[in-house]
């Protein structure tokens, strides 16, 4: 069902005029805020600003994504780490009235669901950003249900809390504020850093009649009540500011972001409340049942983390990562050694998580066949790390018999140590602890628990990330001087230099290469020279989209071919006499010609990095 859903979805929007594009990898691109990109808009950003896309400016496409912190969400009825996200853009063309005119057509005529289910939600409005209440919004939507016979009132709810007391008032439209109708990837207007893009949006909900509200999530049930009653398929975000010294400006361009998970826009064209029986976690879940003799009404939250994880698991080490204790590798080994873990709760034999990894290849054969290629290496390194953690948790076995014959207890700090140092699970401590008439102090395993992460917090906030620190004018200057800087670099060192790492901020750009020795002052002087004389040409900055396999061969630089999609974005820098200056596959924001960038190039310093591997540092002054 996912994949006719999406070919249906690419094929509509077609139809109304876009050009499907490739999805990105799961690797987010010159954006340090993340690990993972966590949706659709993500790749786009430089477009949503402003910049030319080569395709057009209505694009369409489902983009895979991976959302690390909704590990701990999984188990309910809707929440997966990995998930695809439909999504269509408008660069500077259609707005409101095209857009969730399409969208509601494409629920209700293409996917037939019922528009009596369909509720939702607009901004209410935000004072300290200036923003007012999305009135155009409630209209169309006025419209739109009315010509379906649906009587659509509005009601304001404002906050979550409010909307719990007072319910849905026998509405169908509900405005709410900026924490759940305003988007930008950093969130809320106030979080929002210098050059961060964002807007108002309008979320549809679906209502799955079979579900009974729980007052444990307030009074009364509302839309964006987290019960499981109402489920989020679909937003429209009309991306129309950017926040510049505080204040919010309007972007060159209005824009229509708009993304749709594919698994719940599925779950709800089958009314099917537990998105974890469709087909892909279906057959899942069915396999499961014969590898472990239980059955999924038995336990559904194991099932659900197995299910989503090892999905999960698959896309990440299809895309190059592997598991390891830092960063990526880390997010990746959790959820390895968390399907495990609940793997062995249902009864799953030792050594068969990697038996689910082959059906999952199979089932995105057509749409990514990168998975079906690599499905060997997935199944091992998925075995391996089955195997790996299991003597891991035999240490931590005869770690807990030591504590409980040394001291005959277990408290919540020796609880966390299990925890850190032997990947030893809180749950599988007290159940331990339970079978020798132990109690285990979850409150003060809680307190060690914050207190690492709180010192995690602190250390990854001064950690240096890479890639772009913001998309403000003078950090896109300094990003195009980069490339034409590793040009430089490789023209005059050799073919061997390739970028290794790089991070760009408004004052500078430190830049990390390959080259095994110091490079002398006199290179550098011919790299600057380079840079400055194609600053000096006025040259074009374009992007074009060509074959991966076609950008290779006609020599154009890059990095990390293996997470590149099959068609590629490349960024040339060129003369009027037709002379490249630099060609490398990139997707991040660039001035349109060399003669926007101000000031003059300069590298302040020269230093080695690791082991051959160099540093620059460099300006414009």
């Amino acid at each position: 069902m996912l994949n006719a859903i999406r070919k249906k979805y690419l094929e509509y929007c077609q139809k109304n005029g876009h050009t499907v594009i490739p999805s990105s990898s799961i690797f987010p691109e010159n954006d340090p805020t993340t690990l993972f990109t966590g949706s659709g808009m993500q790749p786009l950003i430089p477009y949503l600003l402003g910049q030319s896309h080569p395709e057009g400016n209505r694009l369409v496409n489902s983009q895979r994504c991976f959302r690390a912190e909704d590990i701990e969400e999984v188990g309910d009825n809707r929440h997966t780490t990995y998930f695809e996200m439909l999504g269509n853009w408008s660069l500077g063309e259609y707005f409101k009235q095209e857009q969730l005119r399409w969208f509601f057509t494409f629920l209700v005529q293409e996917l037939k669901i019922d528009p009596n289910r369909l509720y939702v939600t607009v901004f209410s409005g935000d004072e300290k950003s200036g923003v007012g209440r999305d009135d155009e919004s409630i209209e169309i939507w006025k419209r739109l249900f009315g010509e379906k016979g649906i009587e659509a009132e509005h009601r304001e709810m404002l906050t979550e809390e409010r909307a719990s007391k007072v319910g849905m008032q026998g509405g169908r439209i509900f405005s709410y504020g900026a924490k759940k109708n305003w988007w930008s990837r950093s969130g809320v207007p106030d979080n929002m850093p210098e050059g961060e893009p964002g807007g108002p949006d309008s979320e549809v909900f679906y209502e799955f009649t079979d579900i009974l509200h729980d007052e444990k999530f307030g009074a009364e049930c509302h839309p964006n009540c987290d019960c499981g009653r109402f489920m989020e398929i679909g937003n429209s975000v009309f991306m129309e500011f950017i926040k510049r010294e505080g204040k919010f400006e309007k972007l060159p361009q209005r824009n229509v972001d708009f993304g749709g998970g594919l698994e719940r826009i599925a779950a709800a064209a089958s009314d099917e409340s537990d998105v974890f029986r469709l087909d892909i976690f279906r057959s899942l879940i069915e396999k499961m049942e014969q590898l472990s003799g239980k059955k999924y009404a038995e336990d559904k939250r194991s099932f659900r983390i197995v299910a989503d994880h090892v999905r999960g698991s698959v896309f990440m080490i299809g895309e190059g990562i592997v598991p390891s204790n830092t960063e990526r590798g880390y997010v990746l080994r959790r959820l390895l050694r968390r399907a495990i873990r609940f793997a062995d709760s249902i009864g799953m034999s030792v050594g068969s998580l990697k038996d689910l990894t082959l059906p999952i290849a199979e089932y995105y054969a057509d749409a990514y066949l990168f998975l079906k290629e690599k499905e060997n290496n997935i199944e091992r390194i998925v075995a391996e790390e089955e195997m790996k953690f299991r003597k891991t948790l035999q240490k931590g076995l005869r770690e807990f018999e030591r504590l409980v014959s040394q001291k005959g207890s277990v408290d919540g700090r020796d609880a966390f140590i299990l925890f850190s140092t032997y990947g030893f699970p809180m749950e599988m401590t007290q159940e331990l602890a339970e079978e020798k008439g132990i109690e285990v102090n979850i409150d003060q395993y809680r307190e060690e628990f914050q207190k690492h992460r709180d010192l995690s917090r602190t250390a990854s906030a001064g950690k240096f990330k890479g890639g772009l620190a913001d998309h403000s004018e003078k950090t896109t200057m300094l990003h195009t001087v980069t490339h034409l800087m590793l040009a430089g670099l490789r023209k005059y060192l050799g073919d061997h230099v390739h970028q290794a790492g790089s991070n760009i901020t408004v004052e500078r750009t430190r830049f990390d290469f390959t080259h095994p020795e110091k490079v002398s002052r006199e290179i550098l002087d011919e790299v600057e020279a380079y840079v400055n004389e194609a600053i000096s040409k006025g040259c074009s900055v374009r992007i074009t989209t060509m074959p991966k396999d076609t950008a290779r061969a006609e020599g154009v630089e890059g990095s990390f071919w293996e997470k590149y999609p099959e068609m590629v974005n490349v960024y040339i820098v060129e003369d009027r006499e037709g002379n490249i200056y630099s060609q490398e596959l990139c997707g991040g924001p660039h001035v349109e010609r060399t003669a926007d960038i101000k000031g003059k190039f300069r590298i302040t310093k020269e230093e080695s990095s690791s082991a051959g591997v160099r540093r620059i540092k460099a300006i414009l002054e």
